[in-house]
């Protein structure tokens, strides 16, 4: 008998340090696909994703299906320790998602050159209201108001009317599936090309106007 063929990304380690909804739909694809997702959640309450929309034995539906495929750890990132420990786990993962504002890893000394000082190979996908840099970068990044700055609520509005939502959180997802994206081709010239890790900056507008008609 033929043993089944590894999955896609078998082998492949995600630090996942994001919350919600974008940088957590990011790992739940990959995890989807066999990579092995270790998220980073506050003590305390974890995700604020465990309490959002219905809620069955406790705990969000939701929840239940962002995080599957993946295993949890509670890490203070604000402290010291928290972030030693988060070193150390990255020092031996192959990607890191986040999704913080911009200029939060730099200020837990987590910035992606000294993260690449630690492991060169690190893969950083970095998902954001308006990127890493530019005018915009330290306002609030919402999925709502990327929606709005790629234009995707002038098509959903109407005459007099304030703009209707699409109903799920496409610019979040979109923005997700566009860090995947990145992530994989990173991945792929790492190992085919010897290329170093490096840095993918999505900005939640950007995803939503790419895919604008």
């Amino acid at each position: 008998m033929t043993p089944p063929s590894p999955a896609a990304l078998a082998g492949v380690r995600v630090i996942e340090m994001g919350q919600l909804i974008a940088g957590p739909f990011a790992g739940k694809t990959l995890g989807e696909f066999g990579a092995d997702v270790v998220k980073i959640e506050p003590p305390g309450a974890g995700d604020p994703l465990r309490n959002w929309r219905l809620i069955k034995n406790g705990t969000s539906v939701w929840w239940q299906v962002q995080s599957r495929n993946k295993r949890s750890v509670a890490i203070d990132l604000r402290a010291p320790d928290g972030q030693q420990l988060a070193r150390q786990l990255i020092a031996e993962a192959d990607v890191l998602i986040e999704n913080f504002r911009p200029g939060t890893l730099e200020g837990w000394g987590l910035s992606p050159d000294e993260l690449h000082a630690l492991n060169p190979g690190l893969v950083i996908l970095r998902i954001s209201g308006y990127g890493q840099t530019g005018p915009y970068r330290d306002l609030p990044g919402f999925g709502v108001i990327g929606e709005a700055m790629g234009g995707l609520r002038h098509l959903t509005a109407e005459p007099g009317r304030v703009p209707v939502r699409v109903g799920v959180s496409i610019g979040d997802t979109l923005a997700a599936l566009h860090g995947v994206i990145g992530v994989m081709m990173a991945l792929y010239h790492r190992k085919v090309n010897g290329g170093a890790g490096q840095v993918i900056d999505v900005a939640l507008h950007e995803a939503v106007f790419n895919v604008m008609e």
